[in-house]
């Protein structure tokens, strides 16, 4: 379980450094859009993954509370 609380977060460390590729890419003039796409996926699983993990606890606390 501790395992899954931290990948969250290693999606949003992804994110970011794909954002300072992206900015990187961006001023020396190269494509910089699949690293822009790479960091909103990162975002979005980041807040994904916590939502889960929320709904997950919830759950398990619901079953406990009916045994």
């Amino acid at each position: 379980m501790k395992v899954a609380q931290i990948i969250p977060y290693v999606y949003l460390v992804l994110a970011v450094l794909f954002i300072y590729d992206a900015v990187d890419k961006y001023l020396t003039d190269q494509n910089y859009i699949l690293s822009v796409a790479f960091a909103a996926v990162g975002i979005f699983m980041f807040f994904f993954r916590l939502r889960f993990l929320k709904k997950l606890k919830e759950e398990q606390q619901q079953g406990s509370k009916n045994k």
